[in-house]
């Protein structure tokens, strides 16, 4: 506790003493009886006048002439004195420097000008006479002359007669004392030249000069008079100054407090001048010093007419209060004394001394320091009278008998001091206040060291306020009180604003400065600030301010709070301010902080009231009276006017959010988030209640921006209410009209896919004709639009920010199966467009569909005379390959958006909140993906022993589904094309395979059926089915199944997967154009064409001795012709690339020469070595110098689509992609081919046994409860034919699934797995078609089939025991949807 609480306490137990009661019930009683306005006015005036009284007199300068003396002139002339210069006129150390005429001139200037340092030269008689003198000075023909001779008795002789004209002038004839003032004014003359040499320090080049100069002027002052003497001054007459007192006028308007006190009381200068015209005999300083003395005696007496011990809490507080004011006392007679010097012969003996000061003796005023604080003229005015800087002894003071009777008798007033001085100075100060507070023209105090600026009296007031406290011994420290106590009382009554209440503190809490070394300011501070040295009333006056202040404070504080959500609220900082800076940091303030709690209750309280009504008033204004005028929009509008309120109240309360315990933002928040909270759901369901019984449902757009809005809310809410639950869950309540949206789009999505295809012209978008399109501008404006589309649909349930994780992943999957089927319906239309344009007729073929057969028959005799074998390029247009690029584009496109949709997260989220529901999913829908691979031994139906297949799929109901492309004339096709099929149950397919013909009707080759059942495929494991045609040859397929399911990774699958297929298919169609030149120029017939030469024979003759050996062996081809036998192709290459350079991107023609890479390697894998099977095939193997030949022409077309220019940069076909498993599988049959076919054999069988240990041992580390490990797999490969072809072989090879496809990552990884397991796993294809052409290898090809049939059965057992097993375990382990 601080030493100053400890002494409020003290102060405040002493205080509950009865005798101190009594004493406050005394000073109370005495303060609160009615005073008189009259007799406050005629105690202010009497005041007033003693100050008139007490001024220094004002003093007057007379001036006395001195008596007239004769003038006793000189005896020598102004040619003597010159004589000495003129006498030495060829001396240059007489002459005047160069230079100084101008410096002269400059000098008699400064001297006109009064500007001059020497004060004899500031005398208006000389002032002429050197005027005249520089008039004649700067006339040109005299200047020239001066400053050519540059001799002193010029200027001297000119100077001498200018000022004998002046001086004469006004003189009677009598009168010569001119003539004195003559030699006065040359000898000024001559001081002044001197002191033009000395500042330039010529004085010092021309000494002989200077001391001559000093001996004229000398000669001049032949007297020795003193030049600025006064009796030399007013033209040499002489005399003297007087100052003489300016007799009092007893006028008002010499008396300023007097006229103050007539303006405070409302009396006019008439009345007070009346008032005091009559008391001026009795209202005198003799009176006012009878008044101290008897003050004098009343305190060395101890009497109840001054302040006693009695009146103080301490003694220490009244002997320091009595301390000052004896030396005050002293100080007051002593300015009635300097004012009235007579009184003091009438005081004899009763003067009080003054001492020597010392560092330790002597007591200070506190009353001059207050006039000082309080009143600037009281410590600027060097003559004021109340202030006599020095100690008194007052010792010496004796009052007489009679005096001290009075005193004693108690019952004579005083003539100037009133009866109740504090409660006359209380009134003259509340008058003085009102009326400074009414002129609106007061300005505020100006700032100086011991007093800030202040607005509160003005000078006037606080002048006369001075008076009053120092000649009615007002106390320092009780004068502030008094100002606090009129300043509350003023408050209270809402005269003064709270701004005047801080300055009265401020100003009362002003230590004053005491950096004048005054002690008298250490004792005033000392008493001032200690209150233990206060008076028991000051005391308890001022708990009562603080305490009635502070409720009034309150008060208006509660009242701002109250208004605290208007939109113009009051502010309560500066209440806060006062309270906390003036009231609760002073001492003497005794509430106890249960009340400042109960205030803030009663404030808490009272602002939820308030934020109740400030919502009902929101509500009635912007919800409509009838519930069929509700919407959407006035919740909305309600909820952004509480946000709107609730963000103004924040901000306004942002830098202090609480005051006196007191948060009106989160009073705010608890009451209005809440109600808004409630109402707004249950006004929601009403109106879609009311909404679903009219059959107008609310629309979409309206319950988003409702989302947001109550979204937005939530976030505010949960900021301010951390702890307080949410109270209904919104995304639940408007979940709907997502659904609403997206079923919405779903019903849209194929209309804006078919628009943006029509009106696309599928044309490079640039801007120039001969300009060169980039990569970014290859591809058409449909595909833009359809992205568009996809982004703005995903866009829009980004966009609300939906706050449940769950269903907002739902909403992407829905949202992903809308773009599946959008870019499904976009795939087709595309393709659709694509196969027309690409299947058109050539002007050749067009002619020919007009010949008749005969015709046809004819030409094509013609053709075979002539060995017409060269096929024309194909002539693309450029729209077709800007579809290609618009495919790739899709794809790219579709690979961002699933970043930008996070796939996997959702997916993840959907995993998560419903595992076993989606482990368990019943799956409605089934996926087979059916690959058609090849055909072998195909009827031949074209006249030339060939045919050109292709196949088409369709289901019991003659519903076409698929369709391959076309293989011309090939009977063991290969097609590598896929399709998906989407069923419900089982469903029969019927496969058709059908030869081409340019005019007429197709041909059927052959046709077989499969049954796609998915009770057949629960492994979810691709098989490989050989179908028998009904007419001869056979067809495989590889069916692979997979459920359809609601899951976003699977519509994103589909989707890249339907894109993919759509470019394969497309990028097919365009290698397949170019393919039909690659088999002429990649055939038996070239190989022939080349060893046979020359070789010539007509295409029917070579149709019956096509199997014919040549048993002539000729000389192999040279380089350069087996070179030259593949320029054809590359120029046919280079004429297609270069139409396809102009309109396909740097991608899309890697993508077309990839496939046409892969065609290459096809052709001459089946130039070499028949397709596998258990059939042995009639294919002739090649000779080493024909195999030879093969692969020079691989190495060839190698380099070619490598493409490497001169710098080695590769512009082709990457390494990666050319070096293929199919490549390294064709440059290991060099190895293999000629090889005997035992020897073949044991490497097949080999091969076949380590495949089958490292199936064994794989199997056996990754379940112990397998079947026997003999029987767990099977050898890579193809199935062959036989009893297991018409059910079907699971095959080892994992099958290409949509999940596996859902992102260009994933696929990217799914081929590069592919590529690593082609390469580590090895595999005895190539020897199995090798011995396909020896027909000694016929029985070991059968056994080895009916070996994988077993072991293919053996997996399939293998498999359903593993699934049993899985399923015994509660399915774990199971890969849903596979």
């Amino acid at each position: 506790m601080s030493p100053a609480e400890i002494r409020s306490r003290g102060t405040n137990d002493r205080i509950n003493n009865l005798q101190q009661e009594e004493r406050l019930q005394r000073e109370n009683s005495r303060s609160k009886s009615v005073l008189s306005k009259h007799d406050v006015y005629s105690y202010a005036l009497r005041v007033a006048f003693l100050s008139y009284l007490l001024e220094p007199r004002a003093k007057r300068k007379e001036h006395v002439a001195a008596q007239k003396r004769q003038v006793q002139r000189p005896a020598t002339s102004i040619n003597d004195l010159v004589k000495d210069f003129s006498l030495i006129r060829d001396s240059r150390s007489t002459k005047f420097p160069h230079g100084f005429m101008s410096e002269l001139e400059k000098r008699i200037t400064l001297v006109l000008y009064g500007k001059e340092k020497m004060k004899e030269y500031d005398d208006s008689s000389v002032k002429r006479t050197f005027a005249a003198f520089l008039n004649e000075f700067k006339k040109p023909d005299y200047r020239k002359s001066v400053e050519k001779d540059r001799r002193v008795e010029d200027l001297l002789l000119i100077f001498f007669s200018n000022a004998t004209k002046v001086l004469q002038q006004g003189k009677t004839p009598e009168d010569d004392s001119w003539k004195f003032m003559v030699d006065r004014h040359v000898a000024l003359f001559v001081r002044l030249i001197s002191a033009t040499l000395k500042d330039h320090d010529w004085s010092r080049e021309r000494p002989e000069l200077a001391t001559r100069l000093q001996t004229l002027e000398a000669k001049l002052l032949v007297h020795d008079q003193d030049l600025s003497a006064e009796t030399q001054r007013n033209g040499g007459a002489g005399g003297t100054t007087i100052e003489v007192e300016v007799p009092r006028t007893y006028e008002i308007k010499d008396m300023p407090l007097v006229q103050t006190v007539a303006k405070i009381f409302g009396m006019s200068n008439g009345q007070a001048q009346g008032d005091v015209m009559d008391n001026k005999p009795n209202w005198t300083e003799e009176a006012a010093l009878q008044d101290l003395k008897m003050y004098q005696t009343n305190l060395s007496l101890n009497t109840r007419r001054t302040l006693t011990h009695n009146d103080f809490d301490l003694d220490e507080g009244y002997e320091s209060w009595k301390k000052a004011e004896v030396h005050d006392l002293a100080q007051l007679v002593m300015s009635i004394l300097q004012s009235s010097p007579e009184l003091a012969k009438t005081s004899g003996n009763f003067l009080p001394q003054f001492q020597p000061a010392t560092n330790g003796s002597g007591s200070d005023s506190g009353y001059s320091d207050m006039s000082r604080k309080m009143s600037e003229q009281s410590q600027s005015d060097p003559g004021s009278p109340y202030i006599v800087d020095q100690p008194v002894d007052m010792s010496f003071l004796n009052l007489d008998e009679k005096v001290e009777e009075e005193a004693q008798k108690d019952d004579r007033s005083y003539t100037f001091i009133p009866p109740d001085p504090r409660a006359f100075y209380r009134y003259v100060l509340n008058l003085a206040l009102s009326n400074d507070l009414r002129d609106q023209e007061l300005q505020p105090t100006e700032a100086t060291e011991e007093t800030p600026s202040i607005k509160l009296l003005s000078k006037q007031s606080t002048e006369l306020l001075n008076e009053l406290a120092i000649r009615w011994r007002v106390p320092q420290f009780s004068r502030l009180i008094l100002l606090l106590d009129v300043i509350r009382e003023k408050y209270i009554n809402q005269e003064i604003s709270l701004d005047t209440v801080d300055a009265a503190f401020e100003f009362v809490k002003k230590p004053v400065d005491n950096r004048k070394g005054n002690k008298s300011n250490q004792i005033v501070q000392s008493s001032l600030f200690d209150r233990s040295k206060w008076t028991i009333a000051d005391y308890a006056l001022n708990q009562q301010v603080l305490s009635s202040l502070h409720d009034a404070f309150l008060r208006e504080l509660f009242e701002n709070f109250i208004q605290c959500y208007e939109s113009k609220p009051p502010s309560i900082g500066p209440v806060m301010y006062v309270l906390e800076h003036h009231i609760y940091d002073d001492p003497l303030f005794a509430k106890t902080p249960e009340d400042l709690d109960e205030f803030a209750d009663r404030v808490r309280e009272a602002l939820r009231q308030k934020a109740r009504d400030m919502y009902s008033m929101m509500l009635s204004k912007e919800l409509p009276g009838q519930l069929e005028q509700w919407e959407f929009f006035h919740v909305i509008q309600l909820g952004k006017s509480v946000i709107k309120l609730a963000e103004k109240i924040q901000k306004r309360w942002r830098k202090n959010p609480e005051a006196m315990g007191v948060n009106p933002f989160t009073i705010l928040v608890e009451e209005i988030f809440p109600s808004y909270v409630a109402d707004s759901r249950d006004i929601v369901k009403r109106i879609m209640e009311f909404a679903e019984k009219k059959g107008e449902p609310v629309p979409v757009q309206d319950g988003f921006d409702l989302y947001k809005e109550l979204v937005s809310i939530r976030r505010v809410y949960s900021d301010a209410l951390p702890g307080v639950p949410f109270t209904f869950q919104i995304e639940d309540l408007l979940s709907d009209f997502v659904w609403r949206w997206i079923k919405l789009t779903d019903t849209n999505m194929a209309g804006w896919v078919e628009n943006a295809t029509k009106a696309d012209s599928f044309t490079v978008r640039v801007e120039g004709e001969n300009q060169v399109p980039n990569d970014d501008e290859r591809h058409s404006v449909s595909v833009v639009d359809v992205f568009r589309s996809f982004n703005e649909s995903i866009e829009q349930i980004v966009s609300l920010e939906w706050d449940d994780d769950y269903q907002y992943a739902k909403f992407m999957t829905a949202i992903s199966k809308t773009i599946s089927a959008g870019l499904g319906r976009y795939c087709e239309l595309v393709e659709q467009q694509f196969t027309k344009e690409m299947d058109r007729l050539t002007p050749q073929q067009e002619a020919e569909v007009r010949q008749t057969r005969q015709e046809k028959l004819l030409q094509l005799a013609k053709d075979a005379w002539s060995q017409k074998e060269k096929i024309e390029p194909f002539q693309f247009l450029p729209e077709s390959l800007v579809k290609l690029n618009n495919i790739e584009y899709a794809i790219l496109q579709l690979d961002k958006l699933e970043h930008e949709v996070n796939v996997d997260a959702c997916a993840e989220v959907l995993q998560t909140r419903e595992p076993q529901l989606r482990l368990h999913q019943k799956i409605d829908k089934y996926v087979f993906t059916i690959k058609i691979i090849e055909a072998e031994d195909l009827k031949a139906c074209d006249i030339n022993g060939l045919s050109d297949p292709y196949v088409v799929l369709g289901d019991e109901y003659q519903k076409r589904l698929a369709k391959t492309r076309i293989q011309y004339a090939n009977l063991n096709p290969r097609w590598d094309e896929t399709v998906d099929i989407v069923t419900q149950g089982p469903l029969n397919i019927i496969a058709t395979i059908w030869d081409w013909d340019a005019m007429g009707d197709h041909d059927c080759v052959g046709r077989t059926s499969l049954k796609l059942d998915p009770s057949h495929f629960r492994d979810y494991l691709p098989r490989e089915y050989w179908l028998d045609l009904d007419t001869q040859g056979r067809l495989l397929l590889r069916v692979s199944m997979e459920g359809e399911r609601d899951d976003i990774q699977f519509y994103f699958g589909k989707a890249f997967r339907t894109l993919k297929r759509a470019e394969r298919d497309m990028t097919r169609k365009i290698t397949d154009k170019l393919s039909a030149y690659i088999n002429h120029c990649l055939s038996k017939r070239a190989l022939k064409s080349l060893l046979n030469k020359p070789f010539t024979v007509s295409a029917v003759t070579g149709y019956f001795q096509r199997s014919r050996v040549q048993s002539i062996q000729q000389q192999g081809p040279t380089q350069a012709e087996v070179t030259n036998m593949l320029k054809p192709l590359f120029t046919y290459f280079d004429d297609n690339f270069a139409i396809m350079k102009q309109t396909l991107t740097e991608s899309a023609m890697v993508t077309v020469m990839t496939r046409l890479w892969k065609e290459v390697l096809a052709t001459i894998e089946s130039l070499v070595v028949p397709p596998l099977s258990d059939k042995p095939s009639s294919q002739r193997q090649l000779t080493q110098q024909e195999l030879d030949i093969v692969f020079k022409w691989l190495e060839m077309l190698f380099d070619f689509f490598h493409a490497v220019d001169e710098d080695g940069t590769a512009n082709g076909v990457p390494l990666d992609i050319l070096k293929s498993p199919k490549y390294h599988e064709i440059v290991s049959m060099n190895y293999f081919y000629f090889l005997p076919t035992d020897d073949l054999i044991r490497e097949s069988e080999r091969i076949a046994a380590v495949s089958l240990q490292k199936r064994q041992q794989a199997a056996a580390q990754s379940n112990r409860l397998s079947a026997p490990a003999s029987l767990l797999s099977t050898p890579s490969g193809h199935a062959f034919g036989g009893g297991a072809g018409l059910m079907g072989l699971p095959s080892t090879k994992r099958s290409k699934s949509i999940m596996l496809s859902r992102n260009l990552g994933t696929m990217r990884k799914a081929k590069e797995e592919k590529r690593r397991e082609m390469q580590a796993e090895p595999s005895d294809d190539i020897i199995l078609r090798i011995l396909r052409m020896r027909p000694e290898a016929e029985r070991y090809l059968r056994d080895r089939s009916r070996q994988k049939e077993r072991l293919a059965a053996a997996a399939a057992a293998e498999m359903i025991v593993r699934q049993s097993l899985l399923a015994g375990a509660g399915g774990r382990g199971r890969i849903p949807g596979r």
